[in-house]
């Protein structure tokens, strides 16, 4: 499924870098992040964040 609408998370401002993007894709839900001709799995980068600061960053934001 590809998904078009704004990039970035409730209270930040949207991704305008490759940087951006990837901090957004660690520490949200997503499961995949296509940047280019590079796909990102969220299961082959989780440890690139800890799960303590993933959470802490998740609970920052309000759902809708």
């Amino acid at each position: 499924m590809l998904v078009n609408t704004s990039f970035n998370v409730r209270g930040e401002p949207i991704v305008s870098s490759p940087e951006d993007a990837y901090r957004c894709f660690l520490t949200t839900e997503m499961d995949v992040l296509v940047l280019g001709n590079f796909v990102l799995l969220k299961d082959d980068n989780r440890d690139a964040i800890s799960e303590e600061d993933r959470q802490r960053h998740i609970e920052s934001f309000a759902l809708d």
